[in-house]
């Protein structure tokens, strides 16, 4: 199939100019971040096949989960077309969603707006037996509130003296807890954004925040710095997923998962070692945003 001619529009001019060429250069399955260690996209069947033998190992997992009384805590957090969305998915495509819930929560209403800021995410936690995967989390008020101008300075920083605290308690009453960061470099964060534009089935996904969110880049970095530096703890640390390439970021983050939770039956030849070169901590891939 040719490659598509590329179309300039407006979200061209919400990014430098080297990023609108690189992309409108790039090919279909190279990828293009300059710290990305991958030049191509995974082979789609050598990813499925792997998917369905980590789907099998969740599967395992959640049993293990229901029959121990886990409460088990995933926090996905990254900039807008990361690729959180479709981890999630590959995470609950064959769960039982009584057991796994996904929390995504809108815009609060001005009854909770006048609640402790945690207040409404305490009743979505995960109860004995369950998982609860966040689709944004808590973490809106470490980065996306104070980028956008939705909380006051005042509240920022109290964020990130309570968000600590807030997680040690989780903890200390046996939750466990992933916090995931999904890292994308701004040329494909762009190149997502324009597929989005053009794909009549995703145009939703595409809000004016995105579209805003797309000129604030160095503002969000700057911000992801500080959240990282005041809630990288040693109960609840960050687990950096570099995401440009969408597969390897969704295999890689299952395997992180399977890999760190003792469930029975597991098959340690599928459950390995996530690729260190996808995932790792924020002080190994701290220059990654």
């Amino acid at each position: 199939m040719p490659k598509r001619a590329y179309q300039p529009s407006s979200l061209d001019k919400a990014v430098p100019a080297s990023v609108v060429e690189k992309v409108s250069k790039s090919k279909k399955k190279q990828l293009i971040g300059p710290l990305y260690p991958y030049p191509r996209k995974m082979d789609r069947l050598d990813y499925e096949n792997k998917k369905e033998d980590l789907q099998v190992e969740l599967l395992k997992m959640q049993a293990w989960v229901k029959d121990k009384g886990e409460r088990v805590l995933m926090i996905f957090e990254g900039r807008d077309a990361g690729g959180k969305g479709g981890t999630i998915k590959r995470f609950m495509e064959h769960m039982n969603p009584r057991q796994a819930h996904v929390i995504a929560l809108g815009v609060p209403t001005e009854r909770e707006r006048g609640q402790w800021f945690f207040q409404r995410y305490i009743s979505q936690l995960p109860t004995k037996g369950e998982m609860a995967l966040f689709d944004r989390s808590w973490y809106n008020r470490g980065i996306v509130e104070p980028v956008m101008g939705f909380c006051t300075p005042e509240q920022h920083k109290r964020f990130l003296v309570q968000a600590p605290e807030f997680e040690q308690m989780l903890i200390q009453d046996g939750f466990r807890i992933f916090k995931f960061w999904f890292s994308v470099s701004q040329e494909e964060q762009f190149r997502r954004f324009k597929s989005r534009e053009l794909d009549r089935l995703k145009q939703w996904k595409l809000s004016p925040v995105d579209q805003d969110g797309l000129t604030r880049w160095k503002d969000t970095t700057k911000m992801k710095n500080l959240m990282f530096k005041n809630t990288d703890t040693k109960w609840a640390p960050w687990t950096v997923i570099r995401s440009d390439g969408k597969k390897r970021a969704r295999l890689n983050c299952l395997r992180h998962v399977l890999h760190n939770l003792p469930y029975d039956g597991k098959n340690k030849k599928v459950a390995i070692a996530p690729d260190p070169k996808i995932v790792g901590s924020t002080k190994a891939m701290y220059e990654v945003s």
